[in-house]
């Protein structure tokens, strides 16, 4: 199989109004290494300079954590990364439903079959789902649950905040990746299948010219398990491949938030926050 070998710089801004006694911060950056993709190099770099430790979490991502101990009046942080990334894998063979349920009863799966505050949804929203899938096996019942989500949300850039929950974004029809990939996580459980939510970035172009640097963002898609588990990108409509860059799983965004972190001083504006692309191969 071939693939794509990608440079991608994360820079995070943040200006205070006035100087920040302290701060500590847990970062989420640093992009894994899994059967598909292999992460070649990454390294994080923060003005002023700290000292910093690293971590995995419960979940398997790696966190950079660290403190700033003297008054500062901005903070910056440049994650970059060079990684390399391989086309989807094929579908698993799809167990049937009494076996996909009795995995969710008995073992770690669980944990991707109970709702989140960014999860829930009403019975009424359950209903559709229910629906849309009627009659269908796993994989094509993910499908249509993520296309009736899509079908029902526009993605609109600024409709929504980090912590709009998956009913909203329902209800007003709009949202954002984070907005989409919550939807979908919170049907596909109540349907039966479980679901993690996945963080990282996507190269904007399926087909980018090699060393040509491109703008992009932080995105958010789905892993379903039927079988085995199974990314698909419900934004974009297609399953997550070698322009997907995974950073960390969850049960939703409060898992993977890439920068959290408490400061004392003066209010902060927003940060500001820059994502770069370039294919290298």
């Amino acid at each position: 199989m071939h693939g794509r070998r990608l440079k991608i710089s994360h820079e995070t801004r943040v200006v205070y109004q006035g100087p920040a006694i302290s701060s500590h911060n847990e970062l989420r950056m640093t992009p894994l290494t899994l059967p598909a993709q292999t992460t070649l190099d990454s390294r994080i770099a923060i003005s002023p300079t700290a000292q910093t430790w690293s971590y995995w979490d419960y979940w398997g991502t790696q966190v950079t954590t660290f403190d700033l101990m003297e008054p500062h009046e901005s903070l910056s942080v440049v994650a970059t990364s060079l990684v390399e990334t391989s086309p989807p894998a094929p579908l698993p063979a799809e167990p049937d439903w009494g076996t996909i349920r009795a995995r969710l009863e008995n073992g770690r799966l669980a944990e991707f079959g109970l709702p989140t505050p960014l999860t829930t949804v009403t019975d009424e929203t359950v209903e559709a789902a229910r629906a849309a899938a009627d009659g269908l096996g796993p994989h094509e019942a993910a499908l249509a649950v993520a296309g009736l989500v899509r079908d029902r949300v526009d993605y609109i850039s600024g409709s929504t905040g980090v912590h709009t929950g998956a009913q909203e974004a329902w209800e007003q029809g709009a949202g954002v990746c984070q907005d989409i990939t919550h939807l979908t996580v919170a049907l596909l459980r109540r349907i039966g299948l479980p679901s993690r939510y996945v963080s990282g970035y996507l190269h904007p172009d399926p087909d980018p010219a090699p060393h040509e640097k491109v703008a992009g963002q932080s995105h958010a898609w789905v892993e379903y398990w039927a079988g085995g588990w199974v990314g698909y990108d419900p934004t974009n409509r297609t399953r997550a491949g070698e322009s997907h860059v995974i950073v960390g799983k969850g049960r939703e965004y409060g898992d993977v938030v890439p920068h959290k972190g408490v400061y004392h001083g003066a209010p902060s504006g927003s940060p500001q926050v820059e994502v770069e692309f370039t294919r290298v191969a």
